[in-house]
């Protein structure tokens, strides 16, 4: 298999869409001539021309209200942004149309379009750039999340989803974009959404995230090993609808876990992850179930305080510690 970033992954999973479908297009901010501001779309341009791939106006509210029409009408968008604290201005277009308009019409309306774009913890761009916003999304009924963390992933996930018949979130980390790993050069290879992937098997504890805090499992997964701690890791890859059964199963095995993420603590996925242990895995657990998040304040622009706010691997260790009794 060939050694892809995740950005060359991504690129490869939308043109093939694209080129297996002509209702699949592209859109977004310098995402044709620029050929996307992180890189992604490089070389699409020139492939499918100015139709489909689309330079918009910076105007997130706009151009998100162009897509949902387009989906009605059976097309099939890719809504780029250059990052999801942009996406808020069009909010509106993405949770009241997108997520609703299906429901609302018994089914006969149909939303075959992606949200795209950066997510997460960036590299010092102050706090108004920096947040996940993975709980906002994933708390919307009608909405599909989607957060992969490794470059077979981002392929395989972006294929689900442009071929899905539901609105889907894709949230993508800056700093995952220059990760490599092996990707499949098939056409056909997708991977499903809502089914997690145990990417390290043990049986003491069951370590869960998505995204980049899930690389980061694994780190501290091999900390772990040498004080004699074997942690299970699960890359939940989707967030809503979430794997319950691995999940689960995982728990029901080590009888312990710990959450991680870079949302806030209030309200985040790992509260949501506690409460499906404690309704379907309460008599399994032997010990409290920790969160490790990002500090519960906007994200600072100094880099030794953003170091500071963001989960580390040592805190992902001292985390499974205190839940191990260790």
């Amino acid at each position: 298999m060939p050694q892809l970033t995740y950005r060359e992954a991504l690129r490869d999973g939308m043109s093939e869409e694209m080129r297996n479908d002509k209702n699949v297009f592209l859109m977004g901010e310098e995402v044709a001539n620029y050929q996307g501001a992180y890189k992604c779309s490089q070389g699409m341009l020139e492939e499918f021309g100015a139709d489909r791939v689309i330079d918009t106006p910076i105007a997130e509210v706009g151009f998100t209200g162009i897509a949902c029409g387009a989906a009605m009408k059976g097309l099939r968008p890719i809504v780029e942004y250059m990052t999801w604290n942009f996406a808020m201005l069009a909010i509106d277009h993405i949770v009241n149309t997108a997520a609703k308009t299906s429901y609302m019409s018994g089914g006969a309306v149909k939303f075959p379009m992606v949200f795209r774009g950066l997510n997460g913890v960036a590299a010092r761009v102050g706090a108004q750039h920096t947040q996940d916003f993975a709980s906002w999304y994933a708390s919307v009924p009608g909405l599909k999340v989607i957060a992969p963390a490794s470059p077979a992933d981002i392929k395989g996930m972006i294929k689900s989803a442009i071929r899905d018949n539901s609105p889907v979130v894709c949230l993508e980390n800056e700093r995952l974009y220059g990760e490599v790993g092996e990707v499949p050069n098939d056409k056909d290879y997708i991977v499903p959404i809502g089914k997690a992937k145990i990417t390290r098997e043990g049986k003491d504890v069951t370590l869960i995230s998505y995204s980049i805090t899930a690389n980061r499992c694994l780190e501290a997964a091999e900390e772990l090993a040498k004080i004699g701690i074997d942690a299970e890791v699960i890359d939940l890859r989707t967030i809503r609808p979430l794997d319950e059964e691995t999940i689960i199963n995982s728990v029901k095995k080590t009888h312990r876990a710990v959450t991680v993420s870079e949302g806030w603590s209030y309200a985040g996925v790992g509260s949501e992850i506690i409460a499906l242990i404690n309704d379907k895995a309460f008599d399994y657990i032997d010990a409290p179930i920790k969160r490790v998040t990002v500090k519960d304040i906007p994200m600072p622009y100094a880099k030794s305080l953003e170091q500071l706010t963001i989960p580390q691997v040592q805190d992902i260790v001292t985390a499974t510690k205190e839940v191990c009794y260790k």
